[in-house]
């Protein structure tokens, strides 16, 4: 794909992601990379166009978009690699859902990296629990602007390959533009999911301290909702020694993660490194 030699595929067949990716190597094995390419049956044009505007998203718990698919290419981008999860895959090798520990500093991470995003004016459009990784010093946010890529504004977008129904606001699934209070809603379905294993559980399911943060980003009316930074306050408020702005940082500390998901990630790292590419054609 474009200059990398595919390694793996990153994601299992169930939940279908909102994008495809896959661990690659350059020819001479000098970088390794995480890349994404469109689901079938998602416009090409749609997803180079969202990849291009992907460049513009940054922080740490973003996924950086490093480089994209030339002229005349099928649609790729890259990120540079790390050892990630993606959180439906975290959740199996954990044996069910995660502590809650680890769902607030998802929680604050991601809530972080969207309040960025909207206070540069973009929407992600692209939040679901396949599109977040855990890596070993917090999560990374993939797939930006998979709910357009997947359909044009004013087209219904239910049942569409890639997203996750409980993680669609509704006024998206009706083929709404996306706009920021639909990636709150999104982070909320997220974390229900990460707390309870499902993106719309019942709500004696959620921890309790989780349940009003939670419900407050899957109200109906956008209005109703939080911003993505007063989502931040509410899953961790500031002390004397912190601020909004670095709450998440806090979080992370050693631990935040459970040791399977620990370990996964290091088997991970072991079995990439062992690796071997076949020999590029006509060597």
């Amino acid at each position: 794909m474009g200059p990398y030699r595919l390694i793996t595929r990153l994601d299992p067949p169930h939940p279908p992601p909102p994008c495809r990716r896959f661990v690659a190597r350059s020819e001479d094995g000098e970088h390794t990379v995480l890349l994404h390419a469109p689901l079938p049956g998602t416009d090409p044009a749609r997803f180079a166009a969202e990849a291009e505007a992907a460049r513009y998203l940054l922080g740490p718990w973003i996924a950086p978009v490093t480089s994209v698919a030339g002229p005349g290419e099928a649609p790729w981008y890259a990120s540079p690699y790390v050892p990630a999860l993606p959180l439906p895959v975290a959740l199996a090798v954990h044996g069910g859902p995660l502590p809650e520990v680890t769902v607030r500093a998802v929680g604050v991470a991601l809530a972080e990296a969207l309040a960025a995003a909207h206070g540069q004016g973009l929407t992600h459009a692209g939040v679901s629990p396949a599109a977040v990784l855990l890596t070993a010093d917090g999560p990374r946010l993939t797939c930006f602007g998979a709910v357009r890529a997947a359909s044009d504004d004013g087209e219904p977008r239910t049942g569409l390959p890639g997203l996750d129904p409980g993680a669609l606001a509704p006024e998206q699934a009706t083929g709404g533009r996306p706009r920021p209070p639909g990636d709150v809603f999104a982070l909320g379905a997220v974390l229900a999911y990460a707390a309870t294993g499902h993106t719309v559980p019942e709500r004696d399911e959620i921890p309790p301290a989780l349940r009003a943060p939670i419900a407050s980003c899957l109200a109906r009316d956008p209005a109703d909702r939080p911003t993505a930074a007063a989502l931040m306050a509410s899953l961790a408020p500031p002390t004397a020694h912190e601020t909004v702005l670095n709450s998440a940082g806090s979080l992370l500390a050693p631990g935040w993660l459970p040791g399977r998901v620990v370990a996964a990630l290091a088997r991970q790292s072991s079995e990439l490194l062992a690796a071997e590419l076949p020999a590029p054609a006509g060597v």
